[in-house]
């Protein structure tokens, strides 16, 4: 239903329709944006990694073809090879990345999610969750990117393994192969963490 939904959205941004653009870069900025921040670890980055998704996706919007599937797969996949592109750009500049760089981006996501409205919970449990949602990036920021993309994609942004497997242009058994080395990798950093935290 969503997909028939967005290809009637794509048809009438293909045809000239300003809102419907609008209206598929409002269903899908969120997600865009939690995938590349949940892989750069950066808010900044995220942000300007999400613009040049959409950049990309209205060039290429005329490329997508319902009969090949979802098109949260198809733009998962555009979004993955960016990040991709963006990683292999940015090796140097993290390789060299100062201690007192990283803290300040880990400062803006902070910033980022306190905008946020309030939905609720005490703030005693915001803020358990935020620092249990800062130990999960941190971790995530240590495994590999193989390993990391494939988690992100499955416990993050919920996408089946075929869908992954897709996106990833792998076997579904690697895609299980590496989600399982990464879940394992990520409880064994976490764990790490919560045991230095308590000393």
């Amino acid at each position: 239903m969503e997909d028939q939904q967005t290809g009637v959205l794509v048809r009438r941004c293909l045809a000239g329709d300003a809102g419907a653009w609008e209206d598929i870069v409002r269903a899908y900025n969120r997600r865009i944006y939690n995938l590349c921040y949940r892989f750069t670890n950066s808010a900044d980055n995220a942000e300007d990694l999400t613009q040049e998704v959409f950049i990309k996706v209205y060039r290429t919007l005329a490329s997508y073809d319902v009969e090949k599937g979802a098109f949260t797969t198809w733009l998962t996949t555009l979004t993955r090879n960016l990040l991709v592109d963006h990683f292999r750009r940015s090796r140097m500049d993290r390789v060299t990345e100062s201690i007192d760089a990283g803290r300040t981006e880990e400062d803006d996501s902070v910033s980022l999610s306190e905008r946020l409205p309030d939905r609720g919970p005490s703030p005693a449990d915001r803020l358990a969750s935020q620092e249990t949602q800062k130990m999960v990036q941190r971790a995530l920021a240590r495994i590999s990117p193989d390993l990391r993309e494939a988690v992100i994609l499955r416990d993050l942004q919920d996408m089946d393994y075929k869908e992954i497997s897709k996106v990833l242009r792998v076997p579904e058994g690697t895609v299980k192969s590496r989600i399982n080395r990464g879940r394992t990798e990520l409880a064994r950093l976490l764990s790490r963490n919560k045991k230095q935290a308590g000393k």
